[in-house]
């Protein structure tokens, strides 16, 4: 009776830090050496249930300080749950002009969010599968952590 009763508030808890009208976060380790190879690429399963709303598309860059570059350049490869591939690139930016990190900071480590598609309208239900590969001209990317997306209900 005490295990279930533990379950259910760990339970209770992650469900209460999802803010409201997120459908979709997940983070995911580029490497234990803080690199990420271009050839190590990421990938997001990422349901869709209603394909009647907007969304709103944002992926999160974990990098540690002493990161060398204002942006990341990343390819994003979008596979619709009938085949369909559409590829994107995006420049998220992590340092301001004066070079300055952008993002919320934890000791050396910052956390940034990167709107990368508001009000994005999906063509059919199902899963989209996402895979994320670093496009920058040097290879490793050092001072890297995580990749992640996430996907809300745009308002």
């Amino acid at each position: 009776m005490n295990r279930l009763l533990i379950i259910l508030v760990i339970a209770i808890g992650l469900f209460a830090c999802q803010p409201e009208g997120r459908i979709y976060v997940e983070h995911q380790d580029l490497s234990p050496k803080l690199e990420w190879l271009k050839k190590d690429t990421r990938e997001f399963k990422v349901p869709i249930e209603d394909n009647s709303i907007s969304y709103n598309m944002s992926l999160s860059f974990r990098y540690v300080h002493g990161f060398q570059y204002q942006a990341v350049k990343v390819k994003v490869i979008e596979t619709s749950p009938s085949g369909k591939e559409i590829v994107k690139e995006y420049d998220l930016k992590v340092r301001e002009d004066n070079g300055d990190y952008i993002g919320e900071a934890g000791f050396d480590i910052w956390d940034s969010n990167h709107l990368i598609e508001p009000n994005k309208k999906y063509n059919e239900a199902g899963f989209y599968t996402y895979v994320i590969e670093h496009s920058m001209p040097n290879d490793p990317l050092n001072y890297a952590m995580e990749i992640g997306v996430i996907l809300e209900k745009a308002k």
